[in-house]
């Protein structure tokens, strides 16, 4: 396997090759966590905490109603958690000709809560669901190394415990790096379990808060990659570190003619679930003492890169800020940035 710094070297300077008529753009759907922004920027305002992955997908009263909404985006699928009569979705879903994946939870279930989770989004049409073992940031999370070990382990367990119903039932999970797993922790979890079954969720931006390259960590990942949280970023600094923003697709600094590129190579049959979060930027505190207290193995050279990255590729106006806005306002300006995305994606197909 290359190097990470040779992946890093790789990277730059940024492709020119067009996205023009990507298969996987032309099959894109959409994350139901897309529709979270306004959600937490309303439970933020009514002095409420927690972590994004607690809020219920902004999808109606059913599954079939996040289906319509997302159908009227154009979306061609749908990633989300599954809620209804699994009969109806199925049905509703092959009417739309769109794609489902479930969203389901390893860390919260026993082999038998499992198998149910897997029969139940079997009979909806899927193949594939999605989990994170983390619902925050490892670096907001955890206090001590001590209590990142014991979720780690406790972690292992649990996807130790699910390889092989996944592989009786013959049913993928695809876990997602989020803000949990360095590049270097996320391969060696698929190197231990290797099956047809079991592999990466691919988020695009996420692990540039743990001082990753992003594009080493595509070019990594790919092989393994069954899904996907596809995404553009905005970065900017602060005192503290640096500001990560979700921007509309096209207007961050992802080369994402090159990831698609990657992607087509690695899995053509691969869905991208759009995950255009609009929310405040987030704050990645790495100049902090306690950003460090989970990273034993991180040293200077990550955050000497990161920075330099940072400072070369800062947006030129200030990040947005929908959580100042009405909850009305911001739901408007969510579903609008979502239309961007699909506005970006169909261009790449003229």
């Amino acid at each position: 396997m290359k190097t990470i710094a040779t992946l890093a070297a790789a990277a730059l300077p940024h492709s020119t090759r067009a996205a023009n008529n990507s298969p996987l753009l032309a099959n894109m759907g959409i994350a139901s966590t897309s529709f979270m922004g306004a959600a937490l920027g309303k439970r933020s305002s009514a002095g409420h905490s927690g972590s994004a992955m607690s809020l219920p997908p902004a999808q109606g009263n059913s599954t079939v109603d996040f289906l319509e909404r997302c159908h009227k985006f154009g979306a061609k699928g749908v990633q989300t958690q599954l809620r209804g009569d699994p009969h109806q979705i199925r049905s509703r879903a092959e009417e739309l000709g769109m794609w489902v994946e479930a969203m389901i939870s390893v860390r919260n279930s026993t082999p038998e809560s499992l198998e149910a989770a897997i029969r139940n989004a079997k009979e909806a049409g899927c193949t594939i669901a999605r989990d994170g073992l983390l619902g925050g940031r490892r670096y907001e999370t955890f206090n001590t190394l001590a209590d990142w070990n014991a979720w780690v382990e406790v972690s292992k367990q649990k996807i130790a415990m699910a390889v092989p119903i996944l592989e009786k039932q013959k049913f993928t999970l695809a876990l997602e790096n989020h803000k949990d797993w360095t590049l270097e922790e996320y391969v060696k979890i698929f190197e231990t379990h290797q099956s047809e079954y079991f592999g990466a969720c691919l988020d695009f931006g996420n692990n540039i808060s743990l001082l990753d390259d992003l594009m080493a960590v595509i070019e990594t990942i790919a092989p393994y990659t069954k899904a996907t949280h596809f995404k553009d970023m905005a970065v900017a600094p602060y005192n503290d570190g640096f500001l990560l923003s979700e921007v509309p697709l096209g207007t961050g600094v992802l080369d994402l003619p090159r990831t698609l590129h990657i992607l087509e190579k690695a899995n053509p049959q691969v869905h991208l679930s759009l995950e255009m979060i609009t929310r405040d930027p987030l704050k990645v505190p790495c100049l902090d003492d306690h950003y460090w207290v989970t990273f034993p193995d991180r040293n200077g050279i990550f955050l000497a890169r990161t920075l330099r990255f940072v400072e070369q590729h800062k947006s030129s106006t200030p990040l947005p800020q929908p959580e100042e806005l009405s909850h009305e306002e911001h739901a408007r300006v969510e579903e609008d940035n979502i239309r961007k995305c699909f506005d970006w994606a169909r261009a790449q197909q003229t």
